[in-house]
């Protein structure tokens, strides 16, 4: 009898779930304040990082801003400051674990509790398997998803307490579906989303309804990381349009945020089509980036 309790329980959970979705479809989420928010964001230096950061310097939020490039970490902070935001920078290498602990005891000595985390520092070395050095590969998990682990570990804590927060993983649309010349780096993102959701569904065993979670799983960004991107049925996105969506999906507590948004409906087709199919929807892509094949760079 419990089971079947169970079954109509579900059964109206998913009709209620579904009507929910249609509603929120054609009426704007609530967005949240995050002014007074001490937010850190790793890889702050550059690109989606240092764009993030201009954004939530004007929901005036309290920035603490990471990045390995002394420069460009504080450059950014010097940004913030003259759109009206608390701002301090960090030097920190958050491929390297010792770095990462040191950059987390200077944070609560001399800010205080992190309440947004931004994990966005990222690596990769576009390469076929055998031309890529094992430090590469080392490097890239390092980055990309170890530093996540390290890093919310630390932070999370208070979080836990307060029960407020918020988790942020910057993924890849990589970390769904795979492109050949840069295994290392899809292999690390398939780790941030798994991380993302699986910290996800813990929170949520938990009761810590509220911390939340956001993970942006975006196509080929134009941020210099890949050299020549191009496909002939998307166009490499932008860095402000995806930060545009990454700073609302976090406003609005949005689970998984993928630009461009129809991205979805791709991922989706990918579990029922068979292989031959996608093989000739990969070829009809035609996705290209400069990669080291044979040792040698070609475009690829």
């Amino acid at each position: 009898m419990n089971l079947v309790l169970d079954l109509l329980l579900l059964l109206a959970t998913l009709v209620y779930s579904y009507l929910e979705s249609l509603v929120k479809f054609f009426i704007p989420r609530r967005r949240k304040s995050v002014a007074g928010e001490i937010v850190l964001i790793t890889g702050a230096g550059h690109g989606i990082g240092r764009l993030t950061a201009y954004e939530f310097a004007k929901q005036k939020s309290k920035l603490v801003l990471w990045d390995i490039n002394k420069h460009g970490v504080e450059e950014t902070a010097a940004q913030c400051r003259k759109l009206g935001a608390t701002a301090r920078a960090f030097v920190v290498d958050c491929g390297n674990r010792e770095d990462i602990d040191n950059g987390v005891s200077q944070v609560k000595k001399e800010v205080g509790d992190v309440t947004i985390v931004v994990n966005n520092a990222g690596t990769i070395y576009p390469a076929d398997l055998l031309s890529t050095k094992d430090e590469e590969i080392i490097k890239t998990f390092d980055v990309n998803i170890l530093g996540h682990f390290w890093i919310t570990k630390a932070f999370l804590p208070p979080m836990m307490k307060q029960n407020h927060g918020h988790i942020v993983t910057v993924a890849s649309v990589c970390g769904h579906a795979v492109i050949p010349y840069i295994i290392p780096y899809c292999s690390s993102k398939f780790a941030a989303v798994g991380f993302h959701r699986a910290l996800t569904a813990e929170l949520e065993a938990l009761g810590k309804t509220g911390i939340h979670t956001s993970c942006l799983c975006p196509f080929f960004v134009n941020t210099g990381f890949t050299k020549n991107p191009s496909t002939r049925l998307w166009s490499v996105l932008e860095t402000d349009e995806v930060v545009r969506s990454l700073i609302n999906g976090i406003l609005t507590n949005k689970k998984m945020i993928f630009v461009p948004s129809y991205l979805t409906l791709t991922l989706i087709l990918e579990k029922f089509l068979p292989e031959r199919a996608l093989a000739a929807i990969n070829k009809i892509q035609d996705i290209q980036f400069e990669a080291v094949v044979g040792h040698k760079i070609k475009r690829k």
